[in-house]
């Protein structure tokens, strides 16, 4: 399997949970695809068809901090003088808020799409992950040919939901999978689980009359135990995923 690698890294970044609004931001541990479709965009400089891309990543950072920020909501009065009224005037209320940012992330990112290297080489836009103001740099852009392997060991990255019950570890998370600008912007969610801890596929539960996949791994990554990096593979759109819509 031929794929575009690409190793991004930056100072700080924050992937903010929707449903929070005031007071606190706390962040997902790793890119929602949402995310990772918005910088592939940001990279072409234009919104692509998603339909058949798929993706792979695997994501560190040094460590959690609390930054402080605020919001000025601004709201128009109206007042009058001697019985003539005055333009608007703009005030402003300070909402302070809490918001998590992760230190020193390192995004590794796997597509199916080996033509897109040039873009890559010379992005449209800047170079961001996460808010606009976390600039991230490539040190690395090249086509690799993955390895099929019958063992892989899997960490620092993002699995399907239903791999949930087979790998034993990580954290269940619903997550935006795609924004759909063709119908302003409606999300979808889906659910999937964080994986930091490393977890070797011999060590998955089996159930039934399940028998040993063949895993994707690339071949220039780190080798623990004589097994390979394992690269699971996502999509944006399709049914190889949950469809979640959330008001």
């Amino acid at each position: 399997m031929r794929v575009l690698k690409v190793v991004a890294e930056g100072l700080t970044t924050s992937f903010r949970y929707p449903h929070f609004m005031q007071q606190i931001h706390p962040s997902y541990q790793m890119p929602p695809p949402a995310t990772i479709y918005g910088h592939i965009a940001s990279v072409l400089g234009e919104w692509f068809d998603p339909a058949g891309v798929q993706f792979a990543y695997h994501f560190t950072h040094q460590g959690n901090v609390q930054d402080m920020e605020h919001i000025i909501v601004l709201s128009a009065t109206t007042g009058k003088l001697s019985g003539t009224a005055i333009p608007k005037v703009l005030e402003g209320n300070v909402n302070p808020f809490k918001r998590e940012l992760l230190f020193q992330p390192r995004l590794t990112l796997y597509i199916n799409r080996p033509e897109w290297e040039s873009a890559f080489h010379s992005p449209r836009y800047a170079v961001v992950l996460g808010r606009s103001q976390d600039l991230f740099s490539y040190t690395q852009v090249e086509v690799l040919d993955l390895q099929p392997a019958p063992r892989a060991y899997f960490e620092h990255t993002l699995l399907p939901h239903s791999m949930a019950t087979r790998v034993g570890r990580g954290v269940t998370v619903l997550m935006p999978r795609y924004l759909d600008n063709a119908r302003n912007r409606a999300p979808t969610f889906s659910r999937y689980v964080v994986l930091q801890e490393r977890v070797y596929s011999d060590k998955f539960y089996t159930f039934g009359a399940a028998t040993p996949s063949t895993y994707w791994t690339d071949p220039t990554a780190p080798v623990y135990e004589d097994a390979p990096l394992g690269l699971l593979f996502h999509s944006f759109t399709g049914d190889d995923g949950e469809a979640l819509m959330l008001a």
